[in-house]
This record gives C-alpha cells, sequence and structure tokens, in this order.
C-alpha cells in the first residue's frame, strides 16, 4: 500500500501563507505576537492589563481572538476599548495563516504597532501552525505544574519568551519559582522567562519593555 504522509504539504502551504501575513503585517508597522497556552492560563487578562499600558507608551495595539466558540473573550478584549475580531475554529484545535489573514481584512487600522493573535487554548497544535508571527511566546500557568515544558516540548523550545502567570498562587503550592525555570530551562536556554500576578500590575511591566524592544528593533523610530 503507498502511503503518503499528507501534514508536510499542510505545514508547508500554511508557512508560505504565513509569510504573506507577515509581509502584508510589516508594511502596517506592526509587531505580531502569538500567545499560547493551555485553556485557562491567563491569556485574555494579560492583554486586558497590559493593553492599556502599551497605548499609554505610544504603542496601541489590535486582538485576534481564537476560539473554538463563543466570543467570551473578544467581549472581554473590546470592553478595554481594543480593536478585536473573534475567529472561532467551530472545533479545530489551532489557528492557521488564511484565517488569520480573513480575520485581519477585518480590522480597521490606523496607527497600531502590535497585533496579538490570541491563540486557541492548547499546548499542542498550535505550536506547529506558523501565522506570520513575528514572536511566538508560551504562556504557562502555576496552577498547570511544572511538568508541562517537558509534556509539550515544541512550543517551549521555540517560545521567543515564557511568562509563568498566577505566580501569587506559588505560596499555596508545593512548587516554587526555580522549580518552573529550571524546567523551562531544559528546553529552552535563552528565551526571557518573566513571572506575572495580575494581582501585581507592576509584574507586567518588563514584558511589556521587552515588546517595545522588540517593535523598535524591527521598525525603528523612538519612544
Amino acid at each position: 500500500m503507498d502511503i503518503k504522509d499528507i501534514n508536510i504539504p499542510i505545514l508547508s502551504k500554511n508557512i508560505k501563507e504565513g509569510e504573506t501575513n507577515k509581509n502584508i503585517f510589516e508594511s502596517k508597522g506592526l509587531l505580531t505576537i502569538n500567545l499560547i497556552s493551555s485553556p485557562g492560563s491567563g491569556k485574555t487578562t494579560l492583554l486586558e492589563n497590559i493593553a492599556p499600558i502599551l497605548n499609554e507608551q505610544g504603542f496601541p495595539c489590535l486582538v485576534i481572538e481564537g476560539d473554538i466558540a463563543t466570543t467570551r473573550d473578544a467581549e472581554r478584549i473590546s470592553k478595554k476599548e481594543i480593536k478585536c475580531v473573534q475567529i472561532n475554529t467551530h472545533g479545530i484545535c489551532h489557528l492557521e495563516s488564511k484565517m488569520i489573514r480573513k480575520a485581519f481584512e477585518q480590522l480597521d487600522i490606523v496607527n497600531e504597532k502590535i497585533l496579538f493573535i490570541e491563540n486557541v487554548g492548547n499546548l499542542v497544535c498550535p505550536a506547529e501552525f506558523y501565522l506570520g508571527e513575528h514572536e511566538k511566546i508560551a504562556i504557562l500557568s502555576v496552577t498547570e505544574g511544572e511538568d508541562k515544558p517537558e509534556k509539550y516540548p515544541l512550543l517551549f523550545k521555540e517560545s521567543s519568551c515564557v511568562l509563568l502567570t498566577k505566580v501569587d498562587l506559588l505560596p499555596f503550592l508545593d512548587l516554587t519559582e526555580d522549580i518552573f525555570i529550571s524546567e523551562i530551562r531544559k528546553l529552552n536556554k535563552k528565551a526571557p522567562i518573566f513571572l506575572m500576578s495580575k494581582k501585581d500590575k507592576s509584574s507586567y511591566m518588563e514584558f511589556i519593555e521587552w515588546l517595545i524592544q522588540k517593535h523598535l528593533a524591527i521598525f525603528g523610530g523612538e519612544r
């Protein structure tokens, strides 16, 4: 029997579509960030908190929301007066480049500088699909356990940085931040790791500065 591997052509086509996306994003001056995590790790909470600060610092943003169903996260983002468009995948566990382009065409770009893609909650499939992003970011909440990087290595190997969220809950767990960092470092020795808690808004500032520096490095300009 002649068995053909169809995964490579599918991924290859998606990569080409992703490169087209990247050219479009760069023509608009947009740093594009692909946020990947399991459900409930705090992606939407992160965006709710950092978007207003980025706006104040002259780096307004846009959001493409990916979910299997509902518009609940997009509604939360829109309440912060952030331009947002929703993609419902209806069962597909990841976003693909063509979906992103179709959603992006619905956004009214004025002076925004950062495009966030909040991927479908999943640590496996989204890591395999390039969407045209400049940076892929892994988000891990401490309540998920320290074993997730080793169980889902691709995402943590390829991420430009890792956000460890809900760190205010560490005192209630038999874990420390050092354990999480050690597990991440087994897979990725270079990516910065930012510790965050929505209880401490200042914990977002290092990541915000990292984003701004990424934008300036690609597009130039001054703050």
